[in-house]
């Protein structure tokens, strides 16, 4: 199993906004040397990343995605997953619903929720 800093990992939600989490989280990884890409609808750069609009344009399969949205588009993120082959998926606090979940078990996708990828990994 790959280490936690090894893993390809996309912020699903990232912001430009430097006081929504989405940008707060990528910006910390990006300063932890995770590599980390950024997914927004909105595309364009962010902290001077190039971001994607959605899990399709990106041109790697990531190792992990962190959803940082409302529970609604993580439901359709999971769907995305499982037509990518993305194996693991950690819905930050406030992003993850049931059916979210319950959705990913079905799809074999390993689901983390109810903690922060940030506290967990001793980031904050």
């Amino acid at each position: 199993m790959k280490d936690i800093r090894e893993k390809e990992i996309v912020v699903v939600g990232v912001s430009e906004r430097e006081e929504k989490f989405g940008h707060k989280i990528f910006r910390d990884l990006l300063n932890n040397g995770f590599k980390v890409k950024g997914v927004n609808p909105k595309n364009g750069e962010i902290l001077g990343q190039k971001v994607y609009r959605s899990l399709k344009d990106l041109e790697i399969i990531p190792d992990l995605v962190i959803t940082v949205v409302s529970p609604q588009i993580t439901e359709k993120i999971i769907e995305e997953c499982k037509d990518l082959g993305i194996k693991e998926v950690w819905m930050q606090p406030g992003s993850e619903s049931e059916m979210a979940i319950k959705k990913a078990k079905e799809f074999g996708i390993s689901v983390t929720y109810n903690a922060c990828f940030m506290v967990e990994n001793k980031i904050w």
